[in-house]
């Protein structure tokens, strides 16, 4: 049976928590491939690091270290931007090496690391206790609550947003909610997927949603569903081919991503060829 080891409590709560993780990917990932926003998500995962490494050697909770790092980072670009009167992407390009180098020299300067620092660089999912599972089930649900509450204004924000401007819908604090949403899906991630990962599950049920679809609330939901089963699937090969079990994931995901262009390719191919023959009769 293949979902024989879920009877495993370990794996369970796995299974919980990677789903939840997946639901918030579903939602914010759908904005990051609307947005163009990927860059920005590699760059706040990797600006976790310092935060985290550095909790990890003072003995601190981790996910509180890796969310005030991604947090400083967010603020260090929009500081950039308005000071140094950088580019957007100047400015995440520069803190993302930045903080990058920082993390590394953390890591590198302690001397017993190494099992840490993979754990930071590819997750632990397998080691989500019930506390993790109460937190990504409270971000999963403020996630859901600010998509929500600022729909009206991501979507205005996508089209123009000059268009948001004259809507009073106000396109700075709209795009400041829209990088702290990203900024707690990578966070939320980090126990599942770890730093190097999360972009893949963040972007990955997006794309494989948008094959099948173009409006943004059943998207997200076929992308959450997409999430949910790459961590199912990640989950089972992990136990039977005894691979790393977020690497898993984040490879499922991709493999899926994959899956769906394909049989939208298909799908698409027959129905080409079904139509020739209607326009002929």
């Amino acid at each position: 049976m293949p979902f024989a080891p879920f009877a495993l409590e370990f794996l369970q709560r796995a299974l919980i928590g990677g789903a939840l993780v997946a639901i918030l990917c579903g939602i914010v990932g759908t904005w990051v491939v609307i947005r163009g926003m990927a860059f920005l998500g590699e760059a706040l995962a990797h600006g976790m690091l310092p935060g985290v490494a550095l909790a990890t050697v003072l003995s601190l909770p981790v996910l509180a270290g890796g969310a005030l790092s991604a947090i400083a980072m967010s603020l260090g670009i929009g500081a950039l931007q308005r000071r140094a009167k950088l580019s957007y992407d100047t400015s995440i390009g520069l803190l993302f090496v930045s903080m990058l180098a920082l993390g590394v020299i953390i890591i590198s300067h302690s001397g017993s690391f190494a099992t840490d620092a993979t754990a930071i660089l590819f997750g632990d999912i397998l080691a989500i206790d019930q506390r993790d599972i109460i937190l990504l089930a409270v971000a999963t649900a403020l996630g859901l609550a600010v998509a929500a509450l600022c729909h009206r204004a991501f979507v205005a924000l996508s089209l123009d947003p000059r268009i948001a401007s004259v809507l009073g819908l106000r396109p700075r604090l709209a795009q400041a909610a829209l990088v702290g949403l990203v900024t707690l899906a990578i966070v939320a991630s980090y126990q599942a997927v770890g730093s190097m990962l999360v972009v893949g599950l963040l972007l990955a049920p997006a794309v494989a949603a948008g094959h099948w679809t173009t409006r943004i609330p059943s998207r997200m939901i076929l992308a959450s569903a997409f999430g949910v089963t790459a961590v199912v699937l990640g989950l089972i090969a992990s136990w039977y081919a005894a691979t790393a079990a977020g690497a898993s994931v984040a490879g499922a995901a991709i493999l899926l991503t994959c899956v769906s262009w394909a049989a939208r390719a298909a799908l698409s191919s027959l129905r080409g060829r079904w139509a020739v023959p209607a326009l002929a009769t």
